[in-house]
């Protein structure tokens, strides 16, 4: 009988045993687990943040391209302005106003959008004032455009330049 007891006991051990080796795997398991659902999380937000970053980063450059170009309408705008009289008979004339207008409608397709200032009020949101002028129109309006201000999707990346009445 003791002998049977003693099989008993050991038999109760080794189950015991694996219980314990059971819990234990089980435990090493869920803590591997949690830790994998963390690592998986902490990536997802990696990409995000890696995402809007690329996205930043190409509207920076946007804008700055925006800004380059916007040298070349001011340039065009000029050019237009000064047109020698009877040169709207001229093909090349044409051919200038029909640059313009395509270079506007491309950065229009990109949201680029041109400020409307001429009589509008002043505001030091979307105006730089360059200048006050005595006029006998409204104080506070603008006089005359220097030179355009223009926003990107709603932002503004370049403020009108403005003659303001006294």
């Amino acid at each position: 009988m003791i002998q049977e007891d003693k099989i008993k006991k050991e038999k109760k051990e080794e189950k015991i045993d694996k219980v314990k080796e059971t819990r234990e795997c089980e435990k090493a398991r869920d803590e591997y687990l949690s830790g994998w659902q963390r690592e998986k999380a902490d990536f997802i937000n990696y990409k995000k943040e890696e995402s809007k970053r690329a996205r930043e980063l190409i509207d920076f450059l946007k804008v700055q391209w925006v800004l380059e170009l916007l040298k070349i309408v001011d340039n065009f705008d000029r050019a237009i302005k000064h047109k020698p009289d009877g040169a709207e008979s001229l093909n090349w004339a044409k051919g200038v106003e029909m640059i313009d207008t395509q270079l506007k409608d491309f950065l229009k397709a990109e949201g680029v959008e041109e400020i409307k200032a001429m009589g509008a009020s002043f505001n030091p949101e979307i105006h730089e004032a360059i200048e006050e002028k005595e006029s006998t129109g409204e104080s506070g309006k603008i006089a005359e455009v220097l030179e355009k201000g223009y926003t990107l999707n709603g932002k503004l990346i370049r403020p009108s330049k403005v003659k303001v009445n006294k």
